[in-house]
């Protein structure tokens, strides 16, 4: 398969998954200043888009296969 359609379907792909998000980490700490000294804490979330996630990883999929493709190229020549 041609390269760009490759690409062109992992986009594709990517933009079906829709707008929703993973969340990765949530981390509580201390509020700062005096609300902080008072007790109070604030909350972090850490999310990344689904279409990113899914853009990357058919992405790394694809490095990797050409990787592969490569290599063995490589080692039937020789």
């Amino acid at each position: 398969m041609d390269d760009l359609k490759v690409v062109g379907a992992i986009t594709s792909a990517a933009a079906a998954t829709g707008t929703g998000s993973v969340t990765i980490a949530t981390i509580t700490s201390s509020a700062p200043g005096i609300l902080g000294v008072l007790g109070f804490t604030t909350t972090t979330t850490v999310a990344l888009p689904v279409a990113g996630v899914v853009a990357v990883v058919g992405l790394i999929t694809l490095g990797v296969c050409k990787g592969v493709e490569i290599a063995r190229q490589q080692s039937e020549s020789q």
